[in-house]
């Protein structure tokens, strides 16, 4: 609702919507529209962007032909048109089609001829009518009309009501509208008639023309009411949005000027008392930079970009980016490092009394020591160690910072998907930062830190960059001596930075990442390894942890067995720690409560500690039935045995497989089984079998996916056991690949693999020949009473695993 009082009589043209118009005299509306009479038949007039209500006076500016033409008709006539909206405001030349059915008879209050040779008309709307029939549209629009009643609310109480809300918001609407004066709600509270209310009000509101037309149809005044109300509400919501964001662009505004208004005084008052915060700053960069050894390209760079910041306004927000930038620079350890520990037996020492096992890894970093001490300088090695979950790939990174006397960083990489987290951010962007690299170098205040790249395996991709790929230049030697930060947009050294990078696989890992690291595998512990490792650390650690003393608690060996053979499976030792744990919170009750209890803890008081086994042993159970054989697999939780069994059935040759098998694994039935056909004379096995019977081979635990290709010998046996009815030799296992020609291939995790046959009170293994250099990895004393038979191909496997 706008422009209440704007000139009754100025000239508006069709394209020009018509807000709030003034009105000649409520007299002038409906009370006397019953008392006139029209003609049934009257020219037309067909208006743009308005639509004319009873009562309602409006000014128009008439300048199409056929409209001049209508208008002059009506006004020597009797002065009376019909006008109707066009339902398209940009049509030129409005047919019947392109008009509004229902309109408004007007009287021509004023003709004005213009100069241009338009015409201003000043119109009042009189009575509703519906458009019959359009008689003629040249030379203008003619036709036959039906003049319209309104029907009176029902409940006249209602009805009241609702006028009195459709007041009441718009009073809320004229106070919120700067452009329309106070007065105009006086005018409004004077109008009695209620039909003539709704139309002034829907004339004047901001609304478009198919919603106005909508109103102006309505017959039903309760019906015209509750419409009205709907569209008032929505305009009140929009200005009362709009007045808050005004309001509060105008508290913005004024607190800005405040705030200048008082930083201003602030800067005068301690100009007068001599103390200038920024010219401090100032000075202790200065200082800071007198201090540094860096390289001329740096203090250049340093000096340039403080140059720069001395010519700024503090107060500007690009002050405080040139500050943290200029900081980052002094912050950084250029050229500083740590004193390496070289004492080579004592870097052993803390190696072996932090971690049990891993040589291969202590070896290792021995071995870089030894050379860095002869030589007196070198690239760092950048290591991955790759192992299963909980096996102490991270805590190693520590140890390693502790013998060498090195700052210890550790950055995680699972989940990173940002190439910026590597790189940084350019310093242009609002809350840049340089990348976690180089803040983590930052911190640790020295350039030759152990640097833990935990879970590299992990690292993410998607539309904001390739983590990995950035990771090429931190990760290769010949790269990574002029690392480039988007930040620092300067070079700087990680060539002596120890980089220890951790994976659970190298499956996900990137071939060009890979191929820059030197890949050390740390295998599962075996269960004499994580008896040794529960009692040289769990267990003091978590005796100290839970307020315990040496004398409160002992755990003898067999207990830990039991715990690690019935309560956990895994490969490392996290799930051990917190049984530990477990046991060492019932004693800590005890103990608290002063209750009596056994020091020396018995393997049977566990289930009433723990809770019943977990796990079963994966003990071998003797089977002298032909066609079932005893395989062996590697899981992340180390290794287990695998029973494969096979059956013969009355069919037609047909080879079923189940237990939830893999595509690797299927492939390796297939092929055992192609093998045995090709030499079933040799085997001794009637070709007719392989037409006549079906056969069946199951893998138990159907619940657990299985594959891989090392089952192959496995199943061979089974199926060679079946149809020649020699049952396999009891206690024992085998692994391995074999090939369409019967050769027998490696396979890997052998070591998790004869502990588990071990384990499983194995007497014999069946290996490829070419593992026997990973047999020998594997210590001796772990693998006693063991006998490992290798071969090259099947005869060989068959030779031995089946009975005479």
């Amino acid at each position: 609702m706008k422009r209440m009082f704007e000139n009754l009589f100025a000239p508006q043209g069709f394209d020009e919507d018509t807000d709030f118009l003034p009105f000649i005299s409520i007299e002038e509306g409906e009370d006397n529209q019953g008392k006139e009479d029209f003609p049934e038949v009257m020219p037309f007039l067909a208006l743009k962007n308005t639509v004319l209500f009873p009562g309602i006076v409006i000014p128009i500016t008439v300048g199409r032909d056929r409209s001049i033409k209508a208008i002059n008709k009506a006004y020597e006539d009797g002065k009376v048109i019909a006008v109707l909206s066009q339902k398209d405001s940009d049509m030129e030349e409005p047919m019947s089609a392109d008009l509004y059915e229902i309109g408004t008879v007007a009287r021509i209050l004023k003709l004005l001829r213009m100069p241009d040779g338009t015409i201003t008309a000043i119109l009042q709307g009189r009575r509703r009518f519906s458009l019959v029939e359009i008689l003629r549209e040249m030379p203008y629009l003619e036709g036959k009309i039906r003049l319209l009643e309104y029907i009176e609310a029902e409940n006249k109480l209602e009805f009241e009501a609702l006028v009195s809300s459709i007041l009441d918001l718009a009073k809320q609407i004229i106070e919120l509208s700067p452009n329309i004066p106070s007065e105009a709600m006086v005018m409004l509270r004077n109008i009695s008639n209620t039909s003539f209310l709704l139309n002034f009000i829907a004339s004047n509101m901001s609304a478009k023309i198919p919603v106005k037309q909508k109103l102006l149809e309505f017959d039903d005044l309760g019906e015209k009411a509750n419409q009205l109300l709907l569209q008032l509400n929505n305009e009140l919501q929009l200005l009362e949005l709009k007045d808050q964001i005004e309001s509060k662009v105008r508290v913005d505004i004024e607190k800005q000027q405040r705030d200048y208004f008082l930083n201003q005084q602030l800067k005068t008052i301690q100009e007068e008392l001599g103390q200038n915060p920024h010219e401090a700053e100032v000075g202790e960069l200065i200082t800071r930079a007198k201090k540094k050894k860096w390289a001329k390209e740096v203090e250049d760079t340093f000096n340039k970009e403080f140059n720069r910041l001395r010519r700024m306004n503090p107060q500007v927000a690009e002050y405080s980016v040139q500050m943290n930038y200029l900081d980052l620079l002094l912050d950084l350890p250029w050229e500083v490092y740590t004193k390496d520990n070289f004492n080579l037996k004592r870097v052993k020492v803390v190696l072996d009394k932090d971690h049990f096992g891993l040589e291969k890894v202590k070896e290792r970093i021995l071995e870089h020591l030894a050379v860095l001490k002869l030589k007196g300088d070198m690239k760092a090695p950048i290591i991955c160690l790759v192992g299963p979950p909980g096996v102490g790939k991270t805590s190693l990174g520590r140890s390693i910072s502790k013998a060498l006397k090195r700052k210890f960083i550790r950055m995680s990489l699972g989940g990173l998907h940002d190439e910026s987290e590597i790189r940084g951010h350019r310093k242009t962007y609002i809350g840049a930062m340089p990348g976690r690299i180089i803040q983590s170098i930052r911190k640790a205040k020295a350039s030759n830190p152990v640097f833990i790249l935990d879970e590299i395996d992990k690292v993410g991709k998607d539309f904001r960059g390739d983590p990995s790929s950035a990771l090429l230049e931190v990760l290769d030697p010949e790269q990574n001596i002029t690392f480039h930060d988007n930040y620092l947009e300067l070079e700087y050294d990680l060539s002596k930075v120890l980089f220890v990078a951790t994976a659970n696989s190298l499956s996900t890992i990137q071939p060009a990442l890979l191929d820059r690291m030197e890949i050390i595998e740390i295998s599962g512990y075996s269960t004499e390894e994580k008896v040794e490792i529960a009692k040289r650390h769990l267990i003091p650690q978590q005796r100290i942890e839970h307020g315990l003393e040496a004398k409160h608690i002992k755990l003898k060996t067999s207990v830990i067995t039991r715990i690690i053979q019935e309560y956990t499976r895994e490969s490392g030792v996290r799930s051990l720690n917190r049984r530990i744990a477990g046991v060492m919170r019932n004693i800590a009750k005890k103990v608290a409560i002063e209750e009596a209890y056994n020091v020396t803890i018995k393997p049977e008081e566990l289930p009433s500690i723990l809770g019943p086994s977990r796990f079963s042993k994966d003990m071998y159970q003797e089977v002298n039935v032909p066609g079932v054989t005893v395989g062996l697999a590697w899981t992340q939780f180390g290794g287990d045995i695998l029973f494969i069994e096979s059956s013969l059935s009355k069919g037609k040759g047909k080879l079923t497989l189940t237990g939830n098998l893999g595509d690797v694994m299927k492939e390796s039935a297939t092929t055992a089984l192609s093998f045995i056909k090709a030499h079933s004379e040799e085997l001794g096995i009637d070709n007719s079998y392989f037409e006549e019977l079906d056969i069946h081979l199951h893998v138990p635990e159907g619940a657990i996916p299985k594959d891989g290709p090392s089952a192959g010998i496995t199943m061979l046996t089974a199926l060679t056991s079946l149809l020649t009815k020699r049952p396999v030799k009891p206690f024992l296992a085998m692994t391995g690949e074999i090939t369409l020609r019967g050769k027998v291939l490696p396979v890997g995790g052998i070591k998790e693999k004869l502990l588990a046959s071990k384990r499983a009170g194995m007497q014999e293994v069946i290996l490829c020949k070419e593992n026997k250099k990973h047999v020998e990895e594997v210590n001796a004393a772990y693998l006693a009473d063991l006998k490992i038979h290798y071969v090259g191909n099947m005869e060989e496997v068959l030779d031995i695993a089946l009975m005479k």
